[in-house]
């Protein structure tokens, strides 16, 4: 079931390339980037408040919310740079330049999570670089 969800994700991913290349021409990339980030503030609590989870947020301990503030930060970022690329660049290659996250996130999952670098997962990754390289050279 993961993987349904993986596939939304890519699809929704690669929407936002589209509809953010169209809305951003001529707006600052940073206003455009935080009013992106009302409108998934608006969606994420709805659904939260729809759901009925909101009573979860007692039992987030420091190290949750410390983690949890990263991300968030992490996330701010790649969206501030991403929008600026995407204002610069071509969808084509700013797009799949920026899923080098994946091959990234492999190779830090491996580091600080412990998880298992199998030969498919390394390939994979190697490829994923490969074909970024190509894309910007």
């Amino acid at each position: 079931m993961w993987w349904i969800y993986a596939l939304l994700s890519a699809l929704f991913a690669a929407l936002t390339a589209i509809f953010a290349k169209i809305g951003i021409k001529g707006v600052d990339t940073d206003l455009a980037t935080a009013i992106r980030t009302v409108v998934i503030l608006l969606i994420a609590w709805s659904i939260v408040l729809y759901k009925g989870t909101q009573h979860g947020i007692n039992g987030l301990t420091k190290l949750n919310w410390a983690f949890l503030v990263l991300s968030g930060c992490a996330t701010g970022l790649s969206w501030i740079f991403y929008f600026r690329a995407l204002q610069l660049g071509k969808v084509s290659q700013v797009a799949p330049v920026d899923k080098l996250s994946v091959a990234i996130a492999i190779i830090l999952s491996v580091v600080f999570l412990g998880e298992p670098l199998t030969l498919k997962t390394g390939m994979g990754a190697l490829l994923i670089i490969s074909g970024t390289l190509v894309l910007i050279f």
